[in-house]
């Protein structure tokens, strides 16, 4: 006889599903609004309406919880999709239009994860792990985009990995922090300065 296969409930399963989403969903508004530093996991619960103990079971620690809006915010920036449009381009002008809007729509969706994060950095007990954990696919993808543009007409009048810095520096989260949020520029008008002054300083 073989041995019974234990029984899943689909319903069960979607209700835990909403439960984690909820969680995740209210740890960040918490962790942006407060600071990771001010929110204990029984704000979280009393945020999403369960017990302590459900948290702990569903998501971990707040630590946990952390990481998991990092890798949620870093799959639902679109970055992917994003770069195989840049990718396809065929003109610098085209790829650094499609690269202020991408990282435009990538930040501004993704604003209070982004805060989450920032704010947890000082606090957090592995702050720079949680950076790069944040940022890695964000830089690689720049990389990329520089790499592309030096196989393009005209190429940027400075070397490749100059321009992945200056890519990093405008179109990086800190870039867009520090216009949108620090100084109260709107979104169209950030996009638009950084698309400006990439294409005035790359393109000879």
């Amino acid at each position: 006889m073989s041995p019974k296969r234990p029984y899943v409930s689909p319903l069960r399963a979607e209700a835990a599903a909403r439960t984690r989403e909820l969680i995740l969903s209210r740890a960040t508004a918490l962790f942006a609004e407060r600071g990771y530093g001010r929110v204990a996991v029984a704000d979280i619960a009393s945020a999403a309406g369960v017990a302590p103990k459900t948290v702990f079971a569903s998501v971990g620690s707040k630590s946990d919880i952390l990481y998991l809006i990092v890798d949620q915010g870093v799959t639902a920036s679109g970055y992917r999709e994003a770069m195989e449009e840049m990718l396809a381009l065929r003109t610098p002008e085209a790829v650094l239009a499609a690269l202020a809007r991408g990282t435009r729509a990538g930040n501004e969706s993704q604003y209070p994860v982004h805060e989450a994060i920032r704010k947890a950095l000082p606090v957090h007990e592995d702050g720079e792990a949680l950076w790069d954990r944040a940022t890695a696919a964000y830089r690689d993808a720049l990389r990329a985009v520089a790499g592309h543009l030096h196989t393009l007409k005209p190429a940027p009048s400075c070397q490749e990995h100059e321009t992945a810095d200056l890519l990093w520096y405008w179109f990086g989260p800190v870039g867009w922090h520090a216009l949108v949020v620090e100084t109260g520029w709107t979104w169209d008008r950030a996009e638009e300065f950084l698309h400006r002054t990439a294409v005035r300083t790359l393109l000879p």
